[in-house]
């Protein structure tokens, strides 16, 4: 996965934070976290979703029965840094995160079901694992 996600984080980078491999285009956020036990800076590539001047990111895992362990991460340390293409460069925007919670998570989910078919799937196939979704919002 790793040589995926960085030929994915490469790509974005080169093009202005735009991603044509699996036809991500301009829906993709570089988010950084810190390993909340290893210390580790680590880079996510992530679908994200507008909600007027914050971003949504779903911890899917592609409904795996377990939390990604980058949604622990941002959890642990919620202020962080995303990169974000705009006007075809890619610029750092320090964010806060927020695991949202009950009206605001369903809501919020039901974004992520109306982009796109697969989020459905991906909550059925996680069966009891209820998928979290995560507010950032910018800080300066």
């Amino acid at each position: 996965m790793a040589d995926f996600n960085d030929a994915i984080i490469d790509e974005f980078r080169s093009n202005g934070g735009r991603v044509q491999t699996y036809g991500f285009g301009d829906s993709l956020l570089l988010v950084h976290s810190v390993g909340a036990k290893s210390g580790t800076r680590r880079i996510h590539p992530l679908m994200a979703l507008r909600d007027g001047g914050d971003w949504l990111i779903a911890a899917s895992a592609a409904g795996q029965p377990k939390h990604p362990g980058w949604y622990h991460n941002l959890v642990a340390s919620p202020e962080t840094v995303v990169e974000v293409g705009q006007d075809g460069e890619v610029v750092s925007v320090p964010v806060r995160v927020t695991d949202l919670k009950g009206a605001d998570r369903d809501s919020a989910w039901s974004k992520f079901t109306a982009s796109g078919p697969a989020f459905a799937k991906y909550q059925e196939k996680a069966v009891d694992r209820l998928i979290p979704v995560l507010r950032l919002t910018p800080t300066s």
